[in-house]
């Protein structure tokens, strides 16, 4: 199945606003209570400790507070264990989530190395419709520039809560600093949940950079006040190719 090509349907365009027409429905998949602790230690450490991530998107100009670097990299930590245990049920080796905390001169060569297949990991919050790729990340060959590394599959995970409207409902997402005991404390007060949609081959990815799917910086998105600050490829959720088409069973 891998073999046939994907739609890339477009999104609809009115002036400078995007609409989504090729949406999956969230099917919400309770997370391990461990991962979510593993995943927090780790990202209160990253965003607050001696760890290091870029304060800023690529080709993006806003700068980014602790408080968002902290929610940006749990979500992204839970998406690796969606798909960790999303393994592991299904009878695959696959190793745990990195938990070393790298400083600024190390990058990640990627996410899951399984079985010689370089696998990136690609987390949204649980009622996006869009794997986002920043254009200024990727050459026109799906070479992501940053570690100058090709990925064989891009998944595309999606978490509920929604980390970032919990730290803005607390005033703390565009922090510089934030307790870790309270920050522990509105964690462990939700459940976590993650479904996957999805993903694209690298080939895909190549099709979908020849296609020029590109939502621009400083468009909006389904006619609200999401902005975006950095252009990126984009793939439909619905476009994706689904977990059957795929040997993880």
């Amino acid at each position: 199945m891998l073999d046939e090509k994907i739609n890339f349907n477009p999104m609809t365009k009115d002036y400078n606003t995007y609409s989504i027409t090729r949406k999956v429905v969230f099917s919400p998949q309770l997370m391990n209570k461990d991962d979510v602790m593993e995943s927090f230690e780790f990202s209160y450490e990253m965003a607050f400790g001696k760890g290091f991530h870029r304060n800023y998107r690529s080709g993006g100009a806003v700068v980014r507070k602790s408080g968002e670097i902290f929610a940006n990299t749990f979500q992204g930590k839970l998406a690796e264990f969606a798909f960790y245990r999303l393994l592991i049920s299904r009878g695959k080796q696959c190793p745990k989530p990195d938990l070393t905390v790298m400083g600024q001169e190390f990058w990640d060569d990627a996410d899951f190395e399984i079985m010689n297949r370089s696998i990136s990991i690609k987390s949204a919050c649980f009622f996006s419709q869009l794997l986002l790729l920043e254009i200024k990340d990727w050459s026109a060959e799906g070479v992501y520039l940053p570690n100058n590394k090709k990925y064989d599959y891009h998944f595309f995970i999606r978490i509920k809560e929604d980390i970032k409207k919990l730290l803005k409902t607390k005033k703390w997402l565009y922090k510089s600093y934030l307790n870790k005991s309270d920050l522990y404390s509105l964690i462990c007060s939700k459940q976590w949940f993650s479904d996957i949609p999805g993903f694209v081959t690298h080939q895909d990815l190549v099709e979908c950079i020849r296609r020029k799917n590109i939502i621009y910086k400083g468009s909006f998105l389904n006619t609200s006040n999401t902005k975006m600050d950095a252009s990126n490829y984009y793939i439909q959720a619905g476009d994706l190719r689904t977990l059957d088409s795929v040997s993880v069973r």
